[in-house]
């Protein structure tokens, strides 16, 4: 039997690799743009970067250093200089589609940071698996502008797996509905009519402000938002503001809020306040053809007739009052049951004492 040489028996101490296989593999080199690994083949494997990842411009150096131990895969036996071509990115591909495969079928809620923001919608990265968040399916509700999203770790689900396609496709509107579903469910578990609960104004419009309680809006009405009078809720609330309110109804899912709590109320001691035969002093709020109503405080009005004005006869209150005008008047109706005072200047002068007549002498001559 012949002695095997030297190189014979080093040749069949090597292992025999094949396109596609995994192998394992110690780094002896570290370059910026490429690793070079010991995989115990008669030729080293080369790894560069860009089958090492997608991210551009990545510094190999700051990802390994020699002594460290790799998982590859096989790209290439022999790249026509004698070298093993190797893969990083495609074996964390296929394990990445696992992975994926796996969380789709369990619908498991994966973490991933936003890797891009797309017109139309957002890309993540899982395992080096590219998944994409159609703006439909980002948030339940519609959001113009996603960049805020650029670089946050955000919540979803997988909603389409097609490795044959690579289209997978990631749902984060689900996770928030049912999350939304669920404290729904405990504030209407929780909440009664009468209670004080604290919110955050999410929308104000022309009627009224909606106010997020924490798994359901309520709607606080223009008419439920003081005492007083409200013309513009705008200048009143700005989204984010955050307030207390009284849950005055609950209709099914929908909840009417007011501000208009009752140790506040300012007929409380209305009855002393303005007992028929106070003079008061109020500031005109509006004025219609028959009366001004005069604002005595926030929440209470009072009718001043346009026949109570003057002792003279006017046509109508605009004549002689403005809005904003401040005016002194006597109570001559207090009618508590229907919230109603009527005021009146006239009575005023009525009350004022006459002037004593001097008694007249005859003269005689």
């Amino acid at each position: 039997m012949s002695e095997l040489t030297f190189e014979q028996m080093l040749e069949e101490s090597l292992k025999t690799i094949h396109t596609g296989e995994v192998v394992e593999g110690t780094v002896i080199d570290v370059k910026p743009e490429e690793i070079i690994l010991n995989i115990g083949y008669k030729s080293d494997g080369v790894l560069t970067r860009n089958e090492y990842t997608n991210e551009p411009n990545v510094d190999l150096t700051t990802i390994a250093k020699p002594g460290d131990t790799m998982e590859v895969k096989v790209l290439k036996v022999n790249d026509g200089e004698g070298q093993v071509l190797l893969t990083y990115k495609r074996l964390a591909a296929d394990r990445g589609n696992k992975r994926i495969e796996e969380a789709y079928e369990n619908r498991e809620v994966l973490t991933a940071k936003v890797a891009q923001v797309l017109d139309g919608g957002l890309s993540v990265v899982v395992e080096e698996v590219r998944i994409f968040i159609p703006a439909s399916l980002v948030s339940d509700t519609y959001e113009k502008d996603l960049t805020k999203y650029a670089g946050q770790e955000i919540q979803f689900v997988i909603s389409e797996y097609n490795p044959k396609r690579r289209r997978y496709i990631g749902d984060r509107k689900q996770l928030i509905l049912e999350e939304k579903a669920e404290m729904q469910k405990k504030l209407f578990e929780t909440i009664k009519i009468g209670d004080t609960v604290e919110g955050t104004v999410k929308n104000v419009t022309d009627f009224g402000a909606f106010i997020d309680l924490g798994g359901c809006d309520g709607l606080l009405h223009i008419s439920e938002m003081s005492w007083g009078r409200v013309e513009n809720p705008k200048k009143v609330f700005k989204v984010g503001d955050v307030v207390k309110v009284l849950i005055k109804d609950i209709s099914g899912t929908k909840i009417a809020l007011s501000l208009k709590f009752e140790d506040q109320n300012p007929w409380r001691d209305a009855a002393s306040k303005y007992a028929v035969g106070t003079e008061v002093t109020g500031r005109v709020a509006r004025m219609t053809d028959f009366g001004a109503f005069i604002e005595l405080e926030p929440g209470i009005d009072a009718l001043l007739h346009v026949s109570q004005i003057s002792k003279e006869h006017i046509d109508k209150p605009s004549d002689v009052l403005k809005s904003g005008e401040e005016v002194t008047a006597k109570v001559v109706d207090f009618n508590e049951a229907d919230k109603k005072i009527s005021l009146s200047i006239k009575a005023m002068f009525a009350s004022e004492p006459k002037a004593e007549k001097l008694p007249t002498k005859t003269l005689y001559l």
